[in-house]
């Protein structure tokens, strides 16, 4: 998977700790957490949903955990060693030092009593045994593409479609990347009409939410009512 030292787009542009609007620090380790106001008024309790993070190897996910948890995120980064050269391609993330191997976890609250719990899920196919366990209770999923390796996308794609729960597509943008509509990229994918597709860049926190509330509303769509 990702991280701000691993799978971040590559650039020598130097990127600021994320900042969640109204909480200071938030995401920077160390930080004092703020508390939410779900978390100071006992007279109400918050709609708790569970969201997973997927898609392929080196493809944005640790990064855009980190990107809006306004909690410092939970990562379980491990070293990359010459033992998965063979294994694991480098060619689109040459940057790339380290990799996921359990999970990401992070929280964003939407409005004043929608809580997201944000699930990471660990990209190499060695590590997809975790993947039924972490999908027990989520609403929904949002898939990360890269253009430059869409085939990476499409094991995330074919488990979510083969377990009927609701998901969304975001094309995460590397910079060198080419950019494509998002109704060429639905087909490229073959991703039925009513799934959403969405361009974002996992670095930058108003894209990353609105790929959560993208899913979020489809998710709402989809329930029975």
């Amino acid at each position: 998977m990702d991280s701000a030292g691993s799978d971040t787009i590559p650039t020598t542009t130097v990127v600021p700790p994320p900042r969640v609007s109204g909480i200071p620090g938030a995401g920077i380790p160390g930080a004092e957490e703020v508390l939410q106001s779900w978390q100071t008024d006992r007279s109400r309790a918050p709609i708790a949903i569970k969201v997973v993070i997927a898609g392929g190897f080196g493809v944005g996910k640790t990064t855009f955990v980190g990107a809006v948890s306004e909690i410092t995120p939970l990562q379980t980064e491990a070293l990359m060693t010459r033992a998965s050269e063979d294994i694991d391609d480098l060619t689109a993330t040459p940057d790339k030092l380290t990799t996921t191997v359990a999970m990401d976890f992070g929280r964003i609250t939407l409005e004043n009593d929608l809580v997201l719990y944000l699930f990471g899920t660990p990209g190499q196919h060695r590590f997809w045994f975790m993947w039924d366990d972490l999908m027990r209770g989520a609403i929904g999923a949002v898939v990360m593409a890269d253009t430059r390796r869409l085939e990476d996308s499409f094991p995330a794609l074919d488990y979510f479609e083969s377990l009927g729960l609701p998901y969304v597509v975001a094309v995460n943008h590397f910079e060198g990347a080419p950019l494509y509509r998002p109704e060429d990229m639905r087909n490229a994918l073959s991703v039925a009409d009513g799934v959403p597709v969405v361009h974002m860049d996992a670095r930058r926190r108003i894209t990353v939410v609105d790929a959560l509330l993208a899913l979020v509303r489809h998710a709402v769509d989809l329930a029975p009512e």
